[in-house]
């Protein structure tokens, strides 16, 4: 791993995934579902390991999405099949309006308490920050705003602009093209290893955001920085930058 002035030397943006990085996917279904199967007299397994199923499963099906490599399928789309898959599984009786409801609320996902405090302290040394997410153009016009990060975005770029889901190489490079970078002067962040084996693969600089407390698990492509949270990458930024003699005026 390189040490932190080399991880941001020659980055002029930082682009981050979206769900589960920068907003809290796996507690704001968890709080969006518990009523739902409360309602459905649903105990066998707690909403916490049913949301799990649902994501899995939706991480499982964009991957295929992904590796066939042929005409995208929305990320609504997705969801409305994996959610369809974990009510079958748990054994609920539904009906599409319902499922349809249950997608809705990842538009309503709140950011980790971190998070809006670190992005403003690494916009303000003169980085531009750039969102590049599986969903939806639409769903991130509406789930952006109501995360309340919406001021601190210079752009947020949805993988329909390359018409693949990360990780495939196409959504990273895309990225970097609209936003007139190389990839090498883009520090990838997530908190899911994929995403940062996809971003490295393509060229990028990556950070794992490790809350989860996991190994990595992946030696062909390990990232640049591992960091606790965001504040503790906005911490390891400021510090390269400040060793690199950069300044917020570039």
């Amino acid at each position: 791993m390189e040490n932190r002035e080399d991880a941001v030397r020659g980055v002029k943006a930082l682009m981050f995934d979206f769900y589960g990085t920068v907003v809290d996917m796996q507690r704001g279904l968890t709080e969006a579902i518990a009523p739902y199967l409360a309602a459905k007299g649903y105990t066998a397994n707690p909403p916490s390991r049913v949301v799990t199923w649902w994501r899995r499963t939706h991480f499982e099906n964009s991957m295929i999405d992904a590796l066939l490599h042929r005409e995208h399928t929305p990320y609504r789309e997705i969801g409305r099949q994996a959610v369809h898959y974990t009510l079958d599984r748990a054994g609920i009786e539904h009906t599409d309006e319902e499922v349809r409801g249950l997608v809705s609320q990842i538009e309503r996902l709140k950011p980790f308490p971190d998070v809006v405090d670190a992005l403003s302290d690494i916009k303000a040394h003169g980085l531009d920050l750039v969102i590049l997410s599986n969903g939806d153009v639409d769903m991130l016009a509406s789930g952006v705003p109501y995360s309340g990060t919406e001021h601190l975005w210079d752009r947020v770029i949805s993988v329909a602009e390359a018409k693949s889901f990360k990780p495939h190489a196409d959504t990273y490079r895309t990225g970097a093209r609209l936003m007139e970078l190389e990839p090498e002067q883009v520090l990838f962040v997530a908190n899911h290893a994929f995403d940062c084996v996809g971003a490295k693969a393509a060229g990028m600089k990556t950070a794992f955001i490790d809350r989860r407390k996991r190994p990595f698990g992946n030696s062909t492509y390990p990232p640049d920085l591992v960091v606790e949270d965001l504040a503790h990458l906005a911490q390891m930024v400021m510090r390269g930058r400040a060793g690199s003699g950069l300044t917020a005026d570039r």
